[in-house]
Protein backbone atom coordinates (compact mmCIF):
# COMPACT_ATOMS: atom_id res chain seq x y z
CA UNK A 1 0.00 0.00 0.00
CA UNK A 2 1.65 3.43 -1.01
CA UNK A 3 2.10 6.27 1.35
CA UNK A 4 0.32 9.48 0.71
CA UNK A 5 3.05 12.71 1.24
CA UNK A 6 1.65 16.07 0.92
CA UNK A 7 4.88 18.72 1.15
CA UNK A 8 4.59 22.55 1.32
CA UNK A 9 7.39 24.38 -0.18
CA UNK A 10 7.21 27.92 1.37
CA UNK A 11 11.30 28.32 1.47
CA UNK A 12 13.64 30.19 -1.25
CA UNK A 13 16.98 28.56 -0.20
CA UNK A 14 18.84 25.81 -2.14
CA UNK A 15 18.89 23.34 1.18
CA UNK A 16 15.36 23.22 1.65
CA UNK A 17 13.61 23.46 -1.97
CA UNK A 18 16.77 20.43 -2.39
CA UNK A 19 15.65 17.71 0.55
CA UNK A 20 11.54 18.65 -0.45
CA UNK A 21 12.39 17.81 -4.06
CA UNK A 22 14.27 15.00 -3.07
CA UNK A 23 11.51 13.77 -0.77
CA UNK A 24 9.34 14.23 -3.61
CA UNK A 25 11.58 12.28 -6.10
CA UNK A 26 12.50 9.69 -3.61
CA UNK A 27 8.53 8.94 -2.53
CA UNK A 28 6.84 9.18 -5.96
CA UNK A 29 9.93 6.51 -7.42
CA UNK A 30 8.73 4.13 -4.95
CA UNK A 31 4.95 4.17 -5.98
CA UNK A 32 3.20 6.84 -3.12
CA UNK A 33 1.07 9.62 -3.84
CA UNK A 34 2.63 12.62 -3.97
CA UNK A 35 1.62 16.25 -3.88
CA UNK A 36 3.77 19.48 -3.50
CA UNK A 37 2.35 22.72 -2.71
CA UNK A 38 4.40 25.90 -3.74
CA UNK A 39 4.26 28.92 -2.15
CA UNK A 40 5.83 32.35 -0.95
CA UNK A 41 9.30 32.38 -1.79
CA UNK A 42 9.24 28.94 -3.05
CA UNK A 43 7.04 29.84 -6.21
CA UNK A 44 9.52 32.10 -8.15
CA UNK A 45 11.63 29.39 -8.99
CA UNK A 46 9.04 27.76 -11.10
CA UNK A 47 8.25 30.56 -13.35
CA UNK A 48 9.72 29.75 -16.90
CA UNK A 49 12.60 32.03 -17.66
CA UNK A 50 13.43 32.49 -14.10
CA UNK A 51 17.31 31.83 -13.99
CA UNK A 52 18.01 32.66 -10.73
CA UNK A 53 19.65 30.41 -8.33
CA UNK A 54 18.04 29.78 -4.72
CA UNK A 55 20.62 31.07 -2.25
CA UNK A 56 22.55 28.63 -0.10
CA UNK A 57 21.57 28.67 3.32
CA UNK A 58 24.66 27.28 4.94
CA UNK A 59 27.94 25.71 3.88
CA UNK A 60 26.17 22.71 2.67
CA UNK A 61 24.04 24.45 0.32
CA UNK A 62 27.11 25.64 -1.67
CA UNK A 63 28.47 21.80 -1.76
CA UNK A 64 25.37 20.83 -3.55
CA UNK A 65 26.02 22.70 -5.89
CA UNK A 66 30.03 22.10 -6.12
CA UNK A 67 29.32 18.24 -6.29
CA UNK A 68 27.11 17.44 -9.36
CA UNK A 69 24.03 16.36 -6.92
CA UNK A 70 21.08 17.04 -9.33
CA UNK A 71 19.43 20.48 -9.02
CA UNK A 72 15.63 20.81 -7.15
CA UNK A 73 14.10 21.83 -10.19
CA UNK A 74 15.14 18.70 -11.74
CA UNK A 75 14.56 16.44 -9.10
CA UNK A 76 10.55 17.85 -8.80
CA UNK A 77 10.47 17.57 -12.85
CA UNK A 78 11.37 13.77 -12.37
CA UNK A 79 8.69 13.72 -9.34
CA UNK A 80 6.29 14.85 -12.08
CA UNK A 81 7.00 12.57 -15.08
CA UNK A 82 8.10 9.70 -13.43
CA UNK A 83 5.95 9.15 -10.22
CA UNK A 84 3.29 11.34 -11.26
CA UNK A 85 3.41 13.41 -8.76
CA UNK A 86 1.20 16.20 -8.23
CA UNK A 87 3.52 20.41 -8.46
CA UNK A 88 0.63 22.62 -7.38
CA UNK A 89 1.04 26.37 -7.34
CA UNK A 90 -0.60 28.71 -4.70
CA UNK A 91 -2.74 31.24 -6.54
CA UNK A 92 -2.61 33.51 -3.71
CA UNK A 93 1.52 33.58 -4.23
CA UNK A 94 0.75 33.40 -8.16
CA UNK A 95 -1.62 36.73 -8.14
CA UNK A 96 0.79 38.67 -5.65
CA UNK A 97 3.67 37.83 -8.18
CA UNK A 98 1.18 38.82 -10.72
CA UNK A 99 1.75 35.78 -12.82
CA UNK A 100 -0.55 33.37 -14.54
CA UNK A 101 -0.61 29.75 -15.17
CA UNK A 102 0.79 30.58 -18.56
CA UNK A 103 4.15 31.95 -17.28
CA UNK A 104 4.57 28.66 -15.07
CA UNK A 105 7.13 25.73 -15.87
CA UNK A 106 4.96 23.03 -17.43
CA UNK A 107 5.58 20.20 -14.93
CA UNK A 108 3.15 22.41 -12.87
CA UNK A 109 -0.09 21.43 -12.51
CA UNK A 110 -3.51 23.66 -12.12
CA UNK A 111 -3.45 26.63 -9.07
CA UNK A 112 -4.40 25.66 -5.79
CA UNK A 113 -5.31 27.47 -2.56
CA UNK A 114 -4.01 26.27 0.70
CA UNK A 115 -7.41 25.44 2.31
CA UNK A 116 -7.83 23.20 -0.84
CA UNK A 117 -4.68 21.46 -0.65
CA UNK A 118 -4.93 20.70 3.08
CA UNK A 119 -8.43 19.19 2.46
CA UNK A 120 -6.79 17.30 0.43
CA UNK A 121 -3.56 16.41 2.54
CA UNK A 122 -5.75 14.89 5.27
CA UNK A 123 -5.29 11.36 6.16
CA UNK A 124 -1.51 11.58 4.29
CA UNK A 125 1.83 12.92 5.81
CA UNK A 126 2.56 16.58 5.66
CA UNK A 127 5.94 18.15 5.28
CA UNK A 128 7.00 21.64 4.95
CA UNK A 129 9.87 23.62 3.49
Amino acid sequence: MSEQIHIICVSGTHEKLQMAAMIASVAAATGDTVSVFFSMNALAYFVKGSAAAAPAEGEFGTLLSQNGVPPFKQLFQQAAELGDAKLLPCSMAMDLLKVTENELDPELGKPTGLTRFLSDSQGGQLLAF
